[in-house]
Formats: structure tokens, C-alpha cells, sequence
């Protein structure tokens, strides 16, 4: 299935007030869910103690950088490299064209190469090989 299409579902999924929607071509299917909203909650403090805020654990911005992000089309696992032998697709400094694979999302079992959208320099890589990735997360930074 092509990832426009993919693409596409999302968009109309996120668009709806659906939960779920899954599409089947031929042999390829592909389900597409809404995953319940997680709520951090804090642990209230013991009552032996004083009353007191309780920590509130800071969320690590993104380095701030002036390059125009690659986003994950999808949610997956990113991987630098085609396989743990290999060298990865590209590294921080390397001069990439439209259409050269900076590296893959695996999702559902399939590996899904991601490429340049615009020419430059890889500036940053801003996941860590492995992590798992949202739909529309930065994965690296071209200037």
C-alpha cells in the first residue's frame, strides 16, 4: 500500500470522529486507530509531610535549530541503517538530494524508507536509532 494513502487515512481518521478504520488491497491491510489519551497524573504527598507542590518533571525540548525537518509519516520504530551491520543512511554533516533514503520507519512489520524532501545538509538527528517515533515527529533537521 503506498504511504500517500496511508498518509491520506490518517488524516481523514484525525478529520472524523472515527475510532478505528481498517483497509484491505488484495494481500495488504492496514488498520488505523486513535489511541486513548494518556493523563500524567502526580503521587499526592504523604501527610506526614508538609504540604508542598510536587515536582513537576520538565519536558526536554528539541535543540533548537534553524534547518527544515524531516517528519515520520507514520507511527513506527526508526532505524538509521538498513540492518545493524550496516552503516547508517546518513550522519549529521552529510549533503543529501530530494529523494535520497535518510533512514526507515518500521511499522507493522514493514520497513517503510524515508526520503530527503529537499536538498542540504543534515544538520541533526534528533531520535536515537531504535526509539519508537509518532506520526509528524521530527526525525532529523536538513539546512
Amino acid at each position: 500500500m503506498d504511504i500517500r494513502k496511508v498518509k491520506k487515512l490518517i488524516e481523514l481518521l484525525e478529520a472524523s470522529d472515527v475510532a478505528e478504520i481498517e483497509i484491505k488491497e488484495g494481500e495488504e491491510a492496514v488498520r488505523i486507530s486513535r489511541s486513548p489519551t494518556v493523563v500524567a497524573t502526580t503521587a499526592a504527598a504523604p501527610l506526614s509531610a508538609p504540604a508542598a507542590a510536587a515536582p513537576v518533571a520538565s519536558v526536554a525540548e528539541p535543540p533548537s535549530t534553524q534547518g527544515v525537518p524531516i517528519q515520520s509519516p507514520m507511527v513506527g520504530s526508526f532505524y538509521r541503517a538498513p540492518s545493524p551491520s550496516s552503516p547508517p543512511f546518513v550522519e549529521v554533516g552529510t549533503h543529501v538530494k530530494v529523494g535520497d533514503v535518510v533512514c526507515i520507519v518500521e511499522a507493522m512489520k514493514m520497513m517503510n524508507q524515508i526520503e530527503a524532501d529537499h536538498s542540504g545538509v543534515v544538520e541533526a538527528i534528533l531520535v536515537e536509532d531504535g526509539e519508537p517515533v509518532e506520526f509528524d515527529q521530527p526525525l532529523m533537521t536538513i539546512n
